[in-house]
This record gives C-alpha cells, structure tokens and sequence, in this order.
C-alpha cells in the first residue's frame, strides 16, 4: 500500500503547478482510426504528457524528489543516470535551482538526448551500458557529494508521477481504465496509486517491452528482479531492475503486466502520426501499441486512458522506425 494520500499527491500538485504544465488529453473521435482498430473498446483518450516541461513526465518526479531536499543539500549538485529523459529533465531542473548537474547515459544514448542535456548545463558521462551507469553514478554521488535524483525508486518519485495519475482522473472523470507504460517503474507506480485513490473501481494496467520486461518478470516471481540483458528500440523503458518501493506500489494498484514487441511499438508510433498528429518516441507508444495488442479484448466496453509518457528524439532516428517495414 502507499505511504501517501490523495492529500499529499494535492499538496504537491499545487507545488509544482508553477514549474510544470498541466498536460492536455485528446479524447479520440469515434471515427478515428485509433478508436476504430478497436472497436469493442467505448472510447480512448490519449494523456499527452510529451507536451510537458522537458519533453516528457519524467520533470514531476526529479522536482518532487529535489524539493524534498535541504537547500544545503544540492550544495554539491546532483546526479543522475539515464538512457535520456530522466537526464533531461534532472539538467532542467538543476539550472533551474541553480545547482550543477551530472548526468551519466549509456554511449548508445540518442545523440538529441545528449545534447539537450548538456544544453542545459549537465556534465554528461557517457559510459558503456545501463547496467555500468548505475555503477558510476553510485560512485559519482560517494566521490563528490552529489545527491541522486533517482529514475524510478522511492517515494518522492512515486508522489511525483502521482501528480499526473491526479490531473487524468480531473480531466477525464469518464475514464474507468488506464494504460500506464514501465521501464523502472516509478511512472507506473505513482500514476496507478493516484488513480486508485481517487477512483477505486478504475483499472490499470502496465506495459512493458518483451526486451525490458523486469516488473513482468518481478510480477511472475513475487519480487523485484534483475535482467542479464536489454534489448528494445523503446530505451526510455529500459531499466535493467525493478525495485522494492516501486514494484510493490505497482503490485498493490495493477490489475496486470502486459508485454508488447518492437514491432508493435513501431505500429502504434505509425498510429500515433496518423490519426493523432503525434510524433512520439516508442516508450510514449508503448500504451496505444498494448491497447491493440494483449489488451483489446480485456479492455472491451471500458473507457481507456493511454499515458502517452514523453518524446525527446531526433528526426533521423524517428523517420527509421516509421519507414521500418509494417506488419503484415
């Protein structure tokens, strides 16, 4: 169960309406093609949280977690690790507060997240893997004094993500299911116990990518598990562990883990621009691509939610995924 109320995700949502921006939904027209490739589903509505302050959701949690912190604290900076919209949003904050910033990212990070990065100030180390970026930053933080602003774990994070879960259930009260993507967890975590805290009968389901899939396989186990290996085009979800504090938040508010294939990212990307008009990274597609897939017929009758979670990438990289051969 959370450590949190609805009070609390309140307090801060108040707190952090000056820096952040209360992202729009589009409820999808019944003659969309969205709406149309499932046609059991009674409506879809798309939470556009790519619109928000740095590029995706990921601002609500580094400036919960920051916030929680003494002044005297951030005195030597932080740290952070990140595949790329954790970094941002950790660089966008620290210049924000005036603090240094130190951001450490798998060499196979989107060069566009790099730069954004370091746009706004970070130091950016780029090292060979996650798994070898959590080391660092571990050691960054023991060696300088910097504080970690964690990706996925903790409450500050949970509460943050939280804010989101809120904002949906005030701007879409119709909605009775929501479709949340995971990498670590701590999107996930929040947005779900938000929504079962204001609304008990709503359902929530989480989507990972087969090549990610640490909190189904955590589910499966009944404990937080570790992945020898990542491999999916959504990096944004690519977080080799789930931890104690955001598994079991997501263990309390789901109703289930799904799985979803690179291909079907890619499927509902083309989706996305199509009919949404939204150019997003695969991580943002991961709910559209689960609302096709694994949940279609479990999602029938039901008024969906998909957390369309966040975009920072190039042009190039985009316009590969979209001109990947379709399946049949």
């Amino acid at each position: 169960m959370a450590d949190f109320t609805l009070t609390d995700v309140e307090r801060l949502s108040a707190r952090l309406a000056r820096d952040i921006v209360a992202t729009p939904i589009l409820r999808c027209h019944p003659t969309s093609e969205l709406h149309a490739a499932v046609p059991g589903v009674a409506s879809v509505t798309l939470k556009l949280e790519a619109m928000q302050v740095s590029g995706s959701f990921k601002i609500r949690g580094v400036l919960s977690t920051l916030s929680s912190q003494p002044r005297e604290a951030l005195a030597n900076g932080v740290t952070a690790v990140s595949a790329g919209n954790h970094a941002i949003a950790v660089a966008f904050a620290a210049r924000r507060l005036g603090v240094s910033a130190k951001v450490v990212m798998p060499k196979t990070a989107n060069a566009r997240r790099v730069e954004l990065c370091r746009a706004h100030g970070a130091d950016v180390v780029l090292v060979d893997d996650v798994h070898a970026a959590f080391a660092t930053m571990e050691s960054i933080a023991k060696k300088e004094g910097r504080i970690v602003v964690h990706p996925f774990e903790g409450r500050a994070v949970a509460l943050g993500t939280a804010t989101l879960g809120l904002e949906l259930m005030r701007q879409a009260p119709h909605v009775d299911a929501v479709v949340v993507p995971i990498g670590g967890g701590g999107l996930c975590a929040g947005v779900a116990t938000a929504v079962k805290l204001a609304r008990p009968d709503c359902v929530v389901y989480g989507v990972e990518p087969f090549g990610a899939d640490s909190m189904h396989r955590s589910f499966a186990a009944g404990s937080p598990q570790k992945l020898e290996r990542v491999d999916t085009i959504a990096d944004s979800l690519g977080a080799p562990f789930a931890l104690p504090y955001s598994f079991a938040l997501c263990r309390a508010a789901l109703a289930d883990v799904v799985r979803v294939t690179d291909d079907e990212l890619r499927d509902a990307m083309r989706l996305l621009f199509r009919d949404a008009k939204l150019a997003v990274e695969p991580a943002a597609a991961a709910s559209t691509a689960a609302l096709r897939g694994p949940l279609r017929d479990r999602l029938e009758g039901r008024h969906v939610a998909l957390i369309v979670s966040g975009t920072n990438m190039d042009g190039a990289t985009y316009w590969r995924h979209l001109a990947a051969p379709e399946r049949s």
